[in-house]
């Protein structure tokens, strides 16, 4: 019998167009034989196509497990997550915890200090001071601003003067009540996969060479300009700790199933600095999530197939969980 596998894409963010192509590489990579598409398409004004997912035990008969490629907000953020256990529907990817403070930067952030990964000195700001403009940050230009719970950098800009800090203050407070600055870090972008529950493994990281000043949401979906480099030309040592650092960032979160890190290597420096995690990596021709994997052996259907598996995994480990007296 084959298991039925509900994708949900689309949804209510920013980053809807990428859902689609993600979910549409994703029903196509699974095995006919093994795995029976129930697509789940949730509009821009978050309405469900068919019927949304009922928050019920075993209201949902037609479905084994999920698997939401939902980038963003409404989707990667600990919202369908909670859904998903409420109705009692094993699911691919991080919990509602997990899901939630790795789409937070600023929590994110915190929580990976607490552990101790390196992470670029920051501030926060409210809507309210990002708007009036009266964010003053204590770093030198260039300062990255950017929404707290965005992501494909969306409303992320890099400012250079004064000026540019205002308008960029203004554009990220668009997207989000709560605003970052980070200090500009002058060098390389680095990417690395993580993959599974409680022993997570790191893929080789590859290197991200953005056409333009930084990787923006242009360079990534619409200017195909941008290139990157797997593995990545690193000393053996530097390979090392970043997937090392790859799997403390996932675990320090929480996640679990699926995950991948951002790095960022100063090159007045040479130091790494955990830059953000992605609890649902894009899944799209170019995103590398599974081109790391597909350099490590694992094509793009076993790796669908192996997400599945211990979404499948976990959700029968919490069957030995009391929630009653």
């Amino acid at each position: 019998m084959k298991t039925r596998v509900a994708v949900l894409y689309g949804g209510r963010s920013g980053e809807h167009e990428i859902s689609l192509v993600s979910a549409e590489a994703v029903m196509a990579a699974m095995n006919p034989v093994r795995y029976e598409v129930v697509p789940y398409l949730i509009g821009k004004d978050g309405r469900w196509n068919p019927s949304p997912i009922l928050p019920e035990p075993g209201a949902n008969p037609g479905i084994d497990v999920a698997f939401p490629v939902l980038h963003g907000t409404f989707g990667e953020d600990g919202t369908v997550q909670g859904l998903l256990e409420l109705a009692d529907i094993p699911y691919v990817g991080a919990n509602v915890l997990a899901s939630a403070a790795s789409m937070d930067k600023d929590v994110m952030k915190r929580l990976c200090r607490d552990r101790g990964l390196p992470v670029v000195e920051y501030l926060v700001a409210s809507r309210e001071e990002a708007e009036a403009g009266t964010v003053k940050g204590d770093f030198p230009f260039p300062m990255f601003v950017k929404p707290a719970n965005l992501g494909s950098s969306v409303g992320i800009s890099k400012a250079h003067d004064c000026t540019e800090l205002i308008s960029a203050l203004k554009l990220a407070a668009q997207y989000d009540r709560k605003i970052l600055v980070e200090r500009g870090i002058e060098g390389r972008e680095f990417e690395c996969a993580v993959l599974g529950n409680d022993h997570p493994e790191a893929s080789m990281p590859c290197e991200i060479l953005p056409s333009r000043e930084f990787y923006d949401y242009e360079d990534k979906y619409e200017l195909n300009l941008a290139k990157t480099v797997l593995p990545a030309d690193l000393p053996s040592g530097d390979i090392a700790q970043i997937r090392r650092l790859a799997v403390e960032c996932f675990q320090a979160m929480g996640c679990e199933g699926m995950g991948r890190v951002d790095f960022l290597r100063e090159t007045a420096t040479g130091r790494l600095y955990v830059n953000e995690i992605n609890t649902v990596p894009g899944f799209t021709a170019i995103s590398m999530y599974p081109k790391m994997w597909a350099y490590a052996g694992i094509s793009f259907g076993e790796l669908v197939g192996r997400l599945i598996e211990l979404a499948l995994e976990r959700q029968a480990a919490k069957k030995a969980t009391r929630f009653t007296r």
